[in-house]
């Protein structure tokens, strides 16, 4: 296997250059769904090579809506800057700052993503439709549950939607804003307490209608709302043993369901997360564990026509990751892949950086089962060949691939 691939990396690659990006968006066709993974949360070309690949889509394509691998109200918070809601005087470096405040900051609060932010905003003011920017996770259970409530205490009209808002969220009181403590106790909870939340976004929606579209409120009481009630769920869940990923992946699909409904039919999205959650996971061991993502039901809900997938990788270099969760961020080396890998494969293929483009034409010639290196906000170099490699068919995971042969470090704004 290992000659027989190389052998069609280097017949089928392109060198990644401007040329090779502008064919990948030649290749994005009619699609209405891009997804640009990443191989890591800390690589800064990743984050600036889905930068440049955005502005071409926002410029060449018509897309107007990027949804990312972060929290709602913080990333609401760069869309009201981006779309000049705020008062003037501001910058993306002190917005990323403020608002991104829980770990790990530097996924979003990054020069790379300051860099983009400041870019974004002064293009939405020639654009007749203004490119927005929102978080589609939902690790924002209590920061959501304050959005909804000071949205409905400030408009005393919605006084109805106020009490139930109340009533919901009064489950979560007892439990300190520790998402964790909610999840130990969540076992005991009753069916009743459980369905107010999804009672209240049921609610919400069907008095959507009420609400003011000024700066996108409306929309922004539907998703807080939404994230409460799968934070929830997936809180719950963590702990009892169920595949809590399902539940978050299945969340963000949701979240990007909505944000093609809300800004109409003519709208395209931009969808920034992991690979892990953008490439297909029934191309990969993942459904060995039942488990799905974003990639794969988003192909399934718009078919593939509408959908195009990137994937990323890197041979070797530096990654921003901490030793364990909520550690010190820290620049930690990453070591040369093995050969028998996919991206030890694309480095004997040549140590420039490359582009592949996946066709029915050439798909198969990458499709047998391989190691496919994943790098989390938790890393180990020392141990990541038994748990940062995902056995996937690429040429079907993704409909194209970036490598980049030594990568660097993500520059957080803040140490």
């Amino acid at each position: 296997m290992p000659r027989k691939l190389i052998a069609a990396i280097k017949e089928q690659s392109l060198p990644l250059n401007d040329e090779s990006l502008d064919k990948m968006i030649e290749a994005v066709g009619e699609a209405r769904i891009v997804m640009i993974g990443e191989a890591s949360h800390g690589t800064s070309e990743f984050y600036t090579i889905r930068a440049e690949l955005s502005k071409r889509l926002i410029h060449q394509k018509g897309f107007n809506i990027i949804a990312v691998e972060g929290d709602w109200p913080s990333a609401q918070a760069v869309n009201r800057y981006v779309k000049g809601y705020e008062e003037e005087g501001a910058s993306a470096r002190d917005v990323l700052i403020k608002s991104f405040n829980r770990w790990p900051r530097w996924m979003w609060a990054n020069e790379e993503v300051e860099n983009f932010t400041e870019w974004l905003k002064e293009q939405n003011t020639s654009l007749d439709k203004k490119v927005g920017f929102y978080g589609i996770d939902l690790y924002s259970l209590y920061e959501s549950i304050d959005e909804v409530l000071n949205f409905l205490s400030e408009n005393p009209k919605y006084e109805v939607d106020l009490e139930h808002a109340k009533k919901a969220f009064t489950c979560f009181e007892p439990y300190n804003r520790m998402p964790e403590h909610y999840a130990l106790s969540a076992a005991r909870f009753t069916d009743e307490c459980i369905s107010e939340v999804s009672s209240l976004l049921s609610s919400l929606r069907s008095h959507e209608e009420r609400y003011s579209d000024k700066h996108e409120e409306d929309l922004n009481v539907i998703m807080n709302a939404l994230v409460a009630k799968n934070a929830e769920a997936y809180y719950r869940e963590m702990m009892q043993g169920a595949i809590s990923w399902n539940i978050r992946d299945t969340h963000m699909v949701e979240a990007i369901n909505e944000l093609l409904k809300y800004h109409g039919e003519d709208a395209k999205i931009i969808i920034w997360e992991h690979n892990t959650h953008i490439g297909d996971a029934s191309e990969t061991d993942m459904k060995n564990e039942q488990m799905i993502n974003v990639g794969q039901l988003i192909r399934e809900q718009y078919g593939r026509d509408n959908t195009f997938a990137i994937g990323f990788g890197t041979y070797e270099g530096t990654v921003i990751a901490a030793d364990s969760w909520g550690d010190p961020l820290q620049v930690i080396n990453v070591p040369p892949s093995k050969l028998d890998t996919w991206e030890g494969q694309l480095h004997a293929a040549g140590e420039e950086d490359k582009v592949l483009l996946f066709t029915e034409e050439n798909r198969e010639l990458f499709n047998d089962w391989i190691g496919h290196r994943a790098i989390g906000v938790v890393y180990h170099p020392a141990y990541e060949a038994f748990g940062n490699y995902v056995p996937s068919r690429v040429g079907s995971r993704y409909d194209a691939f970036i490598f980049v042969n030594r990568s660097q470090a993500l520059r957080p704004l803040e140490k």
